[in-house]
């Protein structure tokens, strides 16, 4: 029974890294269209259903993070049902205002690549906070794994990071 349940564990794990992977391809073209690396996507029933990028300098908008340019058209497609169903898969962990905005669309799961403790260490942030530190306020529980594959994060956010110097 306990093999069966580590072999069911190890599949999983498999799968975060290869959504994650898939959110670093999306910050990596993010970049590629003059925004910062960060990209995201959802999952429904081993599916990704929607994807989404940063477009903070396209858009001149500075809301528009990777998470909340994925929550705007999820909650204008999905019902809440799906939503809640859902993973939220992003390349870095979410600020504060993604964070939020991920828990009052009523997503109940968060897997991230890079942790915001290192993007700070890179990228000199100066409002550093953990998404767990945050949900742990909410009313309902919001399942977070992280960091996942950070490293190859780190890697992306280093090289933008340096060169915008």
């Amino acid at each position: 029974m306990l093999c069966g349940i580590i072999r069911i564990m190890n599949k999983f794990i498999i799968k975060h890294e290869e959504y994650i992977k898939r959110t670093y391809q999306l910050a990596k073209s993010a970049q590629e269209k003059g925004n910062h690396p960060f990209g995201a996507l959802l999952v429904i029933d081993n599916k990704v259903v929607f994807t989404a990028e940063n477009s903070v300098i396209s858009d001149n908008d500075i809301t528009r993070h990777a998470e909340l340019n994925l929550v705007s058209k999820v909650t204008q497609e999905l019902d809440p049902e799906a939503l809640s169903q859902g993973i939220l898969y992003t390349s870095t962990e979410p600020c504060a205002m993604c964070t939020g905005a991920i828990f009052w669309a009523g997503i109940s799961n968060i897997v991230y690549g890079c942790s915001a403790v290192v993007l700070g260490e890179i990228a000199g942030g100066t409002f550093v906070v953990p998404c767990r530190d945050l949900l742990k306020y909410g009313k309902r529980q919001i399942n977070v794994v992280g960091p996942v594959l950070e490293d190859q994060g780190a890697a992306i956010h280093r090289n933008f990071w340096k060169a915008s110097e």
